[in-house]
Formats: C-alpha cells, sequence, structure tokens
C-alpha cells in the first residue's frame, strides 16, 4: 500500500471515530430500502407525480457541494441516480457531517421523493439520510479506466466497481449457463451431482490434483471429467442425465486453459453421435442466442457466424492435407519427426495418440474458424469412444470448433468391457513411460460396463464456449481467477 492511500486511509478512520463518538452505527445491520434504483427510475412518472417517498440504498460514486447544496451519485447492483441535499432540509448538522464524514465509496440509505432536476436529470430529493457502510479504503482513481489485465484479475472487486462492463459480463455468465441447464431441462435430461473427490481420475487427459481426507486418512483425486459416474448412471437404469459442474487438472494457464473451471456433460443411451451432432448444434445455438441476442459474434478479429450450416470436417483428411501425413501409415517415429519440424508440443514417451494430437493442434485446428464438426478421430486419440464398425482405425467423435479452438468433445461411448480394459491396459504403459497425462485403470468402471451399459452419445463442454462468445481469453471471464504470487 503507498503512503499517499495510507494517508488517505487514516484520514477515514478519523472519520470512522467521529462518527462512533456521534452515536452513529457506521455498518448497521437494517436498512430500510423500499425500492431498487433502476425499478425508481423505470416508475419515475408514477412516483414523482405522486410524491411518494421512497427509500433507496447504494454506493456514493460522486459528491458535489455548492455552497447549502450538494449532489452526489449513488449506485446499487441495478443502477445509479442522482441525490440532491438541501441544507434548509436536512438542517445544518446532518447537511455538514456528509460532506465532512462521508466519502465516495461510503454506502448510505436516502429517503426523499424523486424530482427532476434543472438540468432535468432523474433525481432523488433527499429529506434524510443514513450511513449503511463506512469504507476505509479509497477506490484508487487510477483503477478507473485501467487496462492492465493483471491488475484487474488480482483486484477483481476493484474492477467491478470501477467498470459496469465487468459486471455486465458475469451476468451474461450466469445465463450462459442458465440457458444450458433450461435446454437440456426442456430436452428430458435430468440433472445430477457427482462427487469432487474420485478414487481413480478419469475420462480425460489430464494430471489430477491431489488432496488428503483426514475423516479417512487417504488420499484423494479432484475429478478431471464428469464422464465415468454419469455413464455409471447409464449402467443404473438412467437414459438422460447431465451435470454442470467444476473440473480440476493440474496443467499450464494460457489464453484457454485454467485448472479450475466448470464442464457441462450429457449422456444420452440408445443415441448415436449422429444425435448427439443434432441436440449439440440446437444447444449451441440457443445459447450464443440467449447470451448475444444474435447469431453473429466475433473472436480474435474473425466474425463467427453461428447460424450458418455447419461443415463437416475429416480428421484423417484435414490431418492429411495439413501436414503430408497418413495417419493409418505413419507410425511414432514419422509423427516424433513432423512434431520437431514444425515445433509441436510433443515430449518423449507420449505415444501415437497424444503425437497425433499435438501435430493436429499446431497445424489443423488455428484454420477452423466458423463453426463446424471435426468427425473421424484416430482410435489412439480417444480411449473411451466406439470404433467406427466401417473403419476400425477410427473412432465415432465429433469436436464442435469455431474461432480456432475447440469448443465441445463428443462420442458414441465405448460400452465393450473388453476393449476397455484393453484401452485403458495401453494408456497405463504410457503412464509407466512417464506420461502424467495418460488415463488410469479404472477396474470400478470395468466392472460397471461388465454389467452392461445401452449404446450412448456422450458430450462435454466447457466455459471456454463463454469466453470465445465474449471474445475473451477463459482467465477473463472467471470472477477470481488463480493468480501467481506478486
Amino acid at each position: 500500500m503507498s503512503e499517499k492511500i495510507e494517508e488517505l486511509r487514516q484520514v477515514r478512520i478519523q472519520k470512522l471515530k467521529k462518527l462512533k463518538e456521534q452515536g452513529v452505527d457506521p455498518y448497521p445491520v437494517e436498512t430500510g430500502r423500499t425500492h431498487e434504483i433502476a425499478k425508481a427510475v423505470a416508475d419515475f412518472d408514477k412516483l414523482s407525480q405522486q410524491q411518494k417517498q421512497i427509500i433507496l440504498t447504494g454506493r456514493v460514486r460522486s459528491i458535489r457541494t455548492h455552497g447549502k447544496l450538494t449532489f452526489g451519485n449513488i449506485e446499487d447492483g441495478t443502477g445509479t441516480i442522482q441525490i440532491l441535499l438541501r441544507e434548509d432540509v436536512l438542517g445544518e448538522k446532518a447537511f455538514k457531517e456528509f460532506s465532512e464524514l462521508l466519502d465516495i465509496g461510503d454506502f448510505i440509505e436516502a429517503t426523499g421523493t424523486l424530482a427532476l432536476s434543472k438540468t432535468n436529470e432523474k433525481t432523488l430529493e433527499t429529506q434524510s439520510y443514513k450511513l449503511i457502510a463506512k469504507s476505509i479504503l479509497p477506490i484508487p482513481q487510477q483503477f478507473f479506466g485501467l487496462k492492465d489485465l493483471e491488475t484487474r484479475l488480482r483486484k477483481r472487486y476493484l474492477d467491478l466497481i470501477a467498470n459496469p462492463e465487468t459486471r455486465e459480463l458475469f451476468r451474461k455468465k450466469a445465463l450462459f449457463w442458465q440457458a444450458t441447464r433450461d435446454f437440456m431441462v426442456k430436452q428430458g435430461f435430468l440433472e445430477v451431482w457427482n462427487p469432487v473427490l474420485e478414487n481413480i481420475p478419469g475420462g480425460a487427459d489430464a494430471e489430477p490434483f491431489i488432496t488428503h481426507h483426514n475423516a479417512l486418512n487417504r488420499d484423494f483425486y479432484l475429478r478431471i471429467s464428469l464422464e465415468l459416474p454419469l455413464k455409471r448412471l447409464l449402467v443404473g437404469g438412467y437414459e438422460k442425465v447431465f451435470e454442470i459442474g467444476r473440473l480440476f487438472r493440474n496443467e499450464g494457464i494460457d489464453r484457454e486453459h485454467l485448472q479450475e473451471y466448470d464442464d457441462m456433460e450429457f449422456y444420452w443411451a440408445y443415441a448415436d453421435h449422429k444425435d448427439g451432432m443434432k441436440l449439440s448444434e440446437k444447444l449451441f445455438k440457443q445459447i450464443v442466442k440467449k447470451v448475444t441476442g444474435g447469431m453473429e459474434t466475433e473472436y480474435e478479429g474473425h466474425k463467427i457466424n453461428w447460424g450458418a450450416k455447419w461443415a463437416k470436417i475429416d480428421y484423417f483428411k484435414a490431418f492429411q492435407d495439413a501436414t503430408g501425413l497418413d495417419i493409418a501409415k505413419a507410425d511414432v517415429a514419422k509423427l516424433e519427426a513432423k512434431a520437431k519440424e514444425i515445433g509441436a508440443d510433443a515430449k518423449p514417451g507420449m505415444g501415437k495418440g497424444r503425437l497425433i494430437d499435438a501435430i493436429y493442434k499446431k497445424t489443423v485446428r488455428s484454420k477452423l474458424i466458423q463453426p463446424c464438426f471435426l468427425v473421424g478421430h484416430p482410435v489412439e486419440t480417444t480411449p473411451l469412444a466406439k470404433r467406427d464398425p466401417k473403419d476400425p482405425k477410427k473412432v465415432l467423435r465429433f469436436q464442435i470448433l469455431a474461432g480456432g479452438t475447440e469448443l465441445c468433445n463428443a462420442f458414441a461411448e465405448l460400452n465393450d468391457p473388453l476393449d476397455q480394459r484393453s484401452r485403458f491396459e495401453e494408456q497405463m504403459k504410457l503412464r509407466q513411460a512417464g506420461d502424467k497425462e495418460a488415463q488410469m485403470m479404472d477396474e470400478d468402471f470395468v466392472e460397471a460396463l461388465e454389467y452392461g451399459m445401452p449404446p450412448a452419445v456422450g458430450f462435454g463442454m466447457s466455459e471456454r464456449v463463454f469466453a470465445v462468445l465474449m471474445n475473451k481469453s477463459l482467465r477473463e471471464t472467471v470472477i477470481f481467477p488463480p493468480m501467481r504470487e506478486d
């Protein structure tokens, strides 16, 4: 804290002491608010004609004293309004205390009637006021209009105070998840809630966080996916289930990745990947319309038309066009050489599937700007998906891409317990070779499959979709993202 800020803080503490000495409770329990500011403004004509006394509350955003008149603005969570205080109405003592003991940033309760000012501004002519929360630290003036992202994320509460567009961003994010939930429920899916702590982390290629459970005296993993518990529910007899929940992946931070984020997955028995594609396109288009009000958005300089017909892109063909390699024929050595050639993020011992994915992300993904379905992924990249009966080298999987990034992952779920065990065993070999993100053997899940799981399609999307719609990095769309220490 700078010396100047500390000086201002001490001045406010002295004001706080004076208020208490005068018998004022600077942090009362109750307020008598009768109207939200937005409601008072909306009903201004009616309330002003009736000269009905109302009580508004909010944070003081400005104070302007002109002789025996003081103008100010207060703001609650719905809007702002001008207030007018007159010495002849309040009395000399109360009028003087407002300008001398109250500060910008304090919360007050103002009682009065609505009227237009001489400049035709909707105003609350204040007959009395009450302090309901004294601020000790002043909002730094330099924070207003601040563009430095790191500072805004570290002091998000100041960002919210200073920037109405930031508050609007998180209102839209709530609408994003509500639109998702409403769509799924309307389609007949049951919302469920599964444990965050898992015996075996599964359903994705990611390094998990580990935590210790004191009561049970054992370690658990924070879940990296919602998939396996939801598929167990299909075994148990549910046909359409979904969950919106928090995931944790101990990986790097970049524009599209965080270690902690919200995700939605659904599983639909007796449906296939084609049914999933139809449903997910409807879901996306409803979300876009609800959140943005239209069907066109912008992301990193690209105009994206969500309402147009979505193309289908074959993974094998797109990969070969971009790299010259036929996935079906390329061995690990060739893939490692190509990864090195193009500077893909590839590490020794990754295995064929992870190498293919690293090369694809470097060459193919960034070119897929308009909404499309990427289909026909190599079996090595998707250990939980069903093979394509027409081509066992592929799986019945699709991803939705737009703006050069992946927005959903979905596939016809593998329900052959022997095939599933075999693929888990292959993943375990990768773990033993040093791949911390390879999936673990989950004996309980394999056992569940042995009791029988119906054919099903599974789908997953994260809040990355919202970030793309808002044309922001994922960190910017999280209220309090994890940050490095100062």
